[in-house]
């Protein structure tokens, strides 16, 4: 996530190169049915969260969230917990946006988090009955088996390469530890759909400080970057990093135990695109190191696996958007090839204008195709 003036400013720049407190409970939601159109909708602001419904059938449902504030917002629906069942970031003021999300019967919170930040404003939903889930077709229950096995392999490995990135500067070896930083990331950024579900994981992680709530505290990779880049004193790290790597550890736990939905893959393929939109391409992800454009190629091989990981249901389905998404994501590989630079890419602050442009344009064409996988997986 970004900082919330310049993240608001990017997504503006990007498209120039191509009721209740967050603090108090929402107010009451009227229980009713979805609109004809079955899809429940979220009325965001930058002072609530007014969600259609407080009872849902168990299945799948579609949410369209409203941005109707002046803040960037974010809609999730937890489980208890604070386990992610859906999300989606980014939704900029004026823009509606829509999210699948399968639940099965429990109960739920919604929350919009205006600035995409804090614990945002909550309602309950409550979703009752009983449903077939989606993993009972077999080729869905396989392509969500695929992809667990693409977590794993990443997950494997970026427990290897942050421990080495750890034990650098832990070192105190600065050179060392600004080689890693990128390489490390790089497991994280291809799964991170999967990491943001386990609830406060994900910000200890990879929060960057313009994304903080007051008062709350800063660790993981973003600030030792910081300290990398900028302070050049890394002496004091060593806690910092030792609580990464134990989160680095907790989170591939659970990545590797939880079950999964055939949605998790088609929204996850979504939104690493997204991040690369919101964050890659306008610096804001690494904006000490300029780096980028690592986390922008393992986005976009976290999407193609996923994707991969469905494509049996989707040629099935709809062949020629397979035919479609391998056009987009070969030009989309190939644009982004043009910036190699030895054994990984050119700074983001070497590119020029033009090149991020041309760069945006291949994701957004991209992006566009894939928005149709959601709908095709859960119908």
């Amino acid at each position: 996530m970004s900082a919330i003036t310049r993240l608001a400013a990017g997504v503006l720049a990007l498209a120039a190169l191509t009721a209740c407190s967050a603090e108090e409970p929402g107010g009451p939601a009227t229980a009713q049915a979805p609109a004809k159109t079955g899809k429940v909708t979220v009325a965001a602001s930058d002072t609530a969260c007014e969600v259609g419904v407080t009872e849902l059938a168990a299945g799948t449902s579609t949410f369209a969230i409203t941005n109707g504030g002046s803040k960037v917002t974010e809609f999730y629906v937890y489980a208890p917990g604070d386990r992610v069942m859906a999300e989606v970031e980014n939704i900029v003021p004026g823009l509606t946006r829509e999210l699948i999300a399968e639940l099965p019967a429990g109960t739920y919170e919604t929350a919009c988090k205006p600035g995409m930040v804090g614990k945002g404003i909550r309602n309950a939903l409550t979703v009752t009955g009983e449903h077939k889930p989606l993993t009972a077709d077999a080729a869905l229950a396989e392509a969500t088996a695929s992809y667990k096995r693409y977590v794993k392999t990443q997950s494997d490995t970026l427990l290897v390469k942050t421990q080495e990135f750890v034990d650098a500067v832990k070192a105190g070896e600065i050179d060392e530890a600004k080689a890693l930083f990128p390489v490390a990331r790089t497991y994280w950024e291809r799964i991170e759909p999967v990491a943001e579900i386990f609830g406060d994981l994900d910000p200890a992680i990879d929060a960057r400080e313009a994304d903080l709530a007051e008062g709350e505290e800063w660790t993981g990779f973003h600030k030792i970057e910081k300290d990398l880049w900028i302070t050049k004193d890394i002496s004091q790290d060593g806690p910092i990093a030792d609580k990464l790597i134990t989160d680095v550890k907790t989170i591939v736990d659970k990545a590797n135990a939880a079950e999964l939905t055939p949605l998790n893959l088609a929204n996850g393929a979504k939104e690493l695109l997204d991040e690369v939109a919101t964050g890659k391409i306008t610096g804001e992800e690494d904006i000490w190191s300029h780096t980028d454009l690592w986390d922008f190629a393992a986005n976009l091989a976290g999407s193609k696996a996923a994707v991969q990981s469905l494509r049996p249901v989707l040629e099935e389905r709809d062949a020629d958007l397979v035919a479609t998404l391998d056009e987009k994501f070969a030009a989309a590989e190939a644009e982004l090839g043009a910036h190699q630079k030895g054994d990984g890419w050119r700074l983001h602050d070497e590119l020029s204008k033009d090149e991020l442009k041309r760069l945006s344009d291949v994701i957004n064409a991209l992006a566009e195709p894939i928005s149709k996988i959601a709908p095709l997986v859960a119908h």
